[in-house]
This record gives C-alpha cells, sequence and structure tokens, in this order.
C-alpha cells in the first residue's frame, strides 16, 4: 500500500514521548498531571496552593504592575490605600452615629467606630476582590491566548492587588485597637482567619470570573451584588440587635462569618466560637478547592469564547 508508506505519519497525544524518547520527555504539564492523578484526593488538595506557588513571581510581578497602573497620574498615588478605608469608615460612622442615632449599652461612639471598623476591613477586603477579578477574565484575553501565564492566575492577580487595601486597612485597624486598649493576644488568630478569607474570595472570583465569560450581565451586576452585601453583613449592628429570626438569616450570608471572626479576635479580645471558626475553615477551604476545580474544567474552551 505506497499510500500508507509514504503518507502516514505516527500519530501521538499530547505531551506523550515520541518511539524511542524516554518517559521524562513528556510535557511538564502532562507529567503534573498525572503526578496529581497518583496522588488522588491529596493532589487535588493541594493543587491550588502549587498552583499558585510555582507561578509566584509571575503573579507579583503582573499585580506590582497592576499596583502601579491603577493609582499612577492621580494626585494621592497610593496614598489612596490608606485614605479610602478612613473615608468609608468616616461615611458609614456617620451615617450611623448621627443619622440613625444608633446607641450601644455596652460601648461608647468611639468603642462603635472601632466595631465598625472591624466589620468594613474585610467586608472591603472582599467587595474589592470581587469588582476586580470577576471582570478579569474576560478583560484579559491578551493574557489567556499566552501560554506562559495559566488562565487561573488572571483571577488571582486582582485577589493579590485587592489585598493590598486590605493590608493597609488592617495595619490602621491594629492601630487603632492598640489605642483604644483592646489589642489582645486572640489578634493573632488573625494568621488563620485572614488567608482563610482570601481563600474564600479567591474561590468565589474563580467561578464568577469564568462565568462572566458566558453572562456579562454578572459583570454588570457587581454594584448591586456589593449593596445587598453591605445591607446584609452585620458591620454596624450586632446579634443583641436583630431578632432571633434575623440571626437565622444573617447566617446564610458568608461574610458573617468572617465579619463575626474578625470582631471577636480584635474587638472583643477572644477567640471566635467554635461554630464560627469551623464555618470559616469550610467556607475557605471549600471555596478555595470548588473554584479550582470549576475553573480548571472550564478553562479548555477560554479561548474560544474570551
Amino acid at each position: 500500500m505506497r499510500w500508507a508508506s509514504q503518507d502516514a505519519r505516527p500519530t501521538r497525544s499530547r505531551g506523550e514521548p515520541l518511539a524511542g524518547q524516554p518517559e521524562s520527555a513528556r510535557s511538564p504539564e502532562l507529567a503534573l498531571v498525572g503526578d496529581r492523578e497518583s496522588k488522588g484526593l491529596l493532589g487535588f488538595a493541594l493543587s491550588p496552593f502549587e498552583t499558585v506557588f510555582r507561578h509566584r513571581r509571575l503573579l507579583f510581578r503582573t499585580a506590582a504592575a497592576d499596583m502601579r497602573a491603577r493609582y499612577a497620574g492621580s494626585v494621592l498615588g497610593l496614598a489612596w490605600m490608606f485614605v479610602y478605608p478612613v473615608l468609608f469608615l468616616g461615611i458609614y460612622s456617620l451615617v450611623y452615629i448621627v443619622v440613625f442615632k444608633v446607641r450601644l449599652q455596652l460601648y461608647d461612639s468611639n468603642e462603635y467606630v472601632l466595631m465598625i471598623f472591624c466589620g468594613l476591613i474585610p467586608f472591603l477586603g472582599f467587595t474589592e476582590g470581587l469588582g476586580l477579578g470577576v471582570p478579569s477574565i474576560s478583560s484579559n484575553a491578551s493574557l489567556i491566548r499566552n501560554t506562559l501565564y495559566p488562565v487561573e492566575m488572571v483571577p488571582t492577580k486582582a485577589i493579590v492587588v485587592s489585598q493590598c487595601n486590605q493590608v493597609v486597612g488592617l495595619l490602621l485597624l491594629l492601630v487603632a485597637t492598640g489605642f483604644a486598649g483592646r489589642l489582645a493576644p486572640s489578634a493573632l488568630a488573625l494568621l488563620a482567619i485572614w488567608p482563610l478569607q482570601i481563600c474564600f474570595t479567591l474561590g468565589v472570583v474563580w467561578v464568577l470570573a469564568t462565568l462572566n465569560i458566558y453572562f456579562r450581565d454578572l459583570q454588570a451586576s457587581l454594584s448591586l451584588i456589593t449593596l445587598l452585601l453591605l445591607v446584609a453583613s452585620p458591620i454596624a449592628y450586632t446579634e443583641e440587635m436583630v431578632g432571633e429570626g434575623a440571626v437565622a438569616l444573617l447566617r446564610l450570608n458568608p461574610l458573617y462569618y468572617f465579619i463575626v471572626g474578625y470582631r471577636a479576635v480584635l474587638f472583643e479580645g477572644r477567640l471566635p466560637d467554635v461554630d464560627i471558626m469551623v464555618a470559616i475553615v469550610v467556607l475557605g477551604l471549600g471555596s478555595l478547592w470548588g473554584g479550582f476545580w470549576f475553573v480548571s474544567q472550564a478553562k479548555a474552551v477560554f479561548s474560544d469564547n474570551v
């Protein structure tokens, strides 16, 4: 069969070694996939952390470039990272103290403002992550088509940028807590709560950024989502200020657990209740793993739709 001898070509799947090549000739990507499959559940659990760690230098370089571009040309520049949380806190406190005339029996006005600040920090960190992360994939088509920049890192970069403001807000909050005499050893629990909040935010953004490719209305509704979260989050009120039925509704909001956790360790000087801490761990890791699985399954069709 002449045509077979002249035109036939050996076929192989992407990443498979050619005949005579050792197994080490496989592409690193497929070799890593094979390793994860052999590790099973443990490999899947470590995959998000492994992916971020492997591309950490590229991630931080691009995040730093985004930070410079974000404040380029503004009068205050990077000082906005200090002004923004303080300005937001001032407006929020003014509304509740002066307009709504909220008074607490246990705390004076200064302590009430500090309590609000404890709730605003995780709220601002999450909502800013949504604002930057949800449109990140659809607005970075050139990065998606660049094989050197993994799709998962595009929303991750947005989360890193959003956390820069939270870092500044946390520093201001710790200073304010110290001046108020409420800084206690329980503040060390932030070393667990804050990373879990980042995991939760990243997982949510991975899912929403993927869906935003196909449903652009999602990006347009971010302002409404942020407003609803602002009202539904216990930033300026406590469980004692609402009825028991309302508390059950508050617990449907994932931010409730992070806000209560921040308030416990920074304002109340104690560790969060066990149920609150368990919820924070489940939300953080569950969101991270679910979001990573979702974006990994969908990234094969990204280049055709972005």
